[in-house]
């Protein structure tokens, strides 16, 4: 799709840019941002649409969703996905290679994605390919079709089209991911869930089956793999602070390795969730408070880059509710419209602020991503894609108000500060109080 053409200044009293938060008139030409004018300079012969004290902050990046389209649009799909993207100011997402069928491990598989996609997205949209055992052939044909990077699981991903990647697998992957300067995402946790006949009810008997040291190990193989091929190694979803020194020591050496973490491990405890309440299992799990306040400290070390959604939907009687039986349920947590909130809820407690969120959930993804030169910040020659919110604003969640396909949430009935007004994807507005704007208009990233 095009950009749009109209011309505009959107004013606001708090533009977040590179350089900190500033009272200014944002100029949008085109679908890019022309100009940025201190408030005495804004041109008289433009239009200007001023949102007063409300922030105005770059599109949120979030590189780790599950759109689970084809094949499983009953669980999510690219219509509903991006809806409540839009909703939550995300502008660009990365969509993982499963849950979908079929997975994306092969180009033809990745083609019947980009089929899917068409017509349907309401933000921008990039792709990740899958390593599994035995598609090494088909990996290097999908690493030159467009994606943007390469996602392996170390233990069982909860889809048997997708299993585990062994040692042995990683070490025949990596040179082609290294060549091609591609991050490898990694699910780190090695060890051997329980049997399913076992079922488990209680939270804590849970937490106790996915212990941090499968982290920990997991973490530890993957640095030393890094080392070993200088291959880009991101880790996905960090739950335990425990592993946070190991990737400072990774970061210390020099090594090409990032990290993120959720919303879910910065907002919940494991003291907390009620016991059979599976729409709080996710995997790894969520820990304890001290652990939480851990992972806060990670992020402000640097440790952890930054936080993504790891949107991870299902059909809701995936989740086992009536049986509350945690080894059964779906392992994910559907978030996707709420990670702004949510953060913002958690980091203002915590002394962080606005600029903070931008780092963490526009600028580092995007740069993460490979498309930081125009996603991510409010700087001149950059998609105008934009966000206007209220962090001031506090709302309490109504699953039946989400626009994800299935309402089902963890947040249901929390009360969180935040709250998003407007949303501009390349100078277009594509979302504002509760409505969306025109039709579906979002395009694919492919890298070139």
């Amino acid at each position: 799709m095009t950009s749009s053409s109209r011309t505009f200044i959107l004013r606001s009293r708090r533009v977040v840019t590179p350089e900190g938060v500033r009272d200014a008139g944002v100029l949008v030409r085109n679908g890019k941002i022309a100009n940025i004018h201190s408030p005495d300079r804004i041109p008289s012969n433009v239009d200007v649409e001023d949102v007063g004290n409300y922030v105005l902050m770059p599109g949120i990046v979030d590189t780790h969703v599950h759109i689970n389209e084809p094949g499983r649009t009953e669980w999510e799909g690219f219509e509903t996905a991006t809806k409540a993207a839009a909703a939550g100011g995300i502008t660009t997402l990365v969509d993982m290679p499963l849950n979908s069928s079929p997975v994306t491990t092969t180009l033809q598989a990745f083609k019947q994605k980009l089929s899917a996609a068409d017509g349907k997205l309401h933000v921008d949209c990039a792709f990740y390919a899958g390593l599994i055992p035995g598609n090494f052939e088909d990996l290097e044909p999908l690493l030159d079709a467009g994606v943007l990077g390469v996602k392996a699981f170390l233990i069982h991903s909860g889809i048997d089209e997708f299993p585990n990647v062994s040692e042995d697998d990683l070490r025949a992957a990596m040179p082609a991911v290294a060549r091609r300067q591609m991050p490898l995402l990694v699910h780190c946790e090695l060890g051997s869930p329980a049997p399913g006949s076992a079922k488990i009810s209680q939270y804590r008997d849970y937490l106790s089956s996915r212990p941090p040291e499968w982290e920990s190990d997991a973490i530890r193989l993957m640095i030393g793999l890094c080392r070993e091929y200088a291959c880009k190694v991101h880790i996905v979803h960090v739950s335990s602070a425990d592993s946070i020194p190991q990737l400072e020591q990774a970061r210390g050496a020099g090594l090409r390795l990032t990290a993120e973490t959720c919303p879910h491990y910065l907002y919940f405890a494991a003291e907390e969730i009620p016991d059979g309440d599976t729409r709080f299992k996710c995997a790894p799990p969520i820990r304890g408070r001290d652990n939480r306040e851990r992972v806060w400290d990670g992020l402000r070390q640097g440790a952890i880059d930054f936080i993504v959604s790891d949107h991870s939907p299902s059909n809701p009687a995936l989740k086992c509710l009536e049986t509350g039986d945690f080894q059964r349920a779906w392992g994910g947590i559907s978030s996707l419209q709420l990670g702004l909130p949510v953060v913002w809820t958690e980091a203002s407690k915590r002394g962080f602020s606005i600029c903070n969120i931008a780092r963490w959930m526009c600028e580092r993804p995007a740069e993460f991503a490979g498309v930081g030169k125009k996603k991510g910040k409010i700087e001149v020659g950059y998609d105008a894609d934009l966000i206007v919110w209220n962090p001031e604003e506090r709302f309490t969640v109504r699953g039946s108000e989400l626009f994800h396909r299935h309402k089902m949430t963890p947040y249901e009935g929390k009360k969180l500060l935040g709250v998003v007004r407007k949303t501009f994807l390349r100078g277009k507005k594509i979302y504002e109080k509760n409505s969306f704007v025109g039709e579906a208009h979002g395009s694919v990233i492919l890298r070139s």
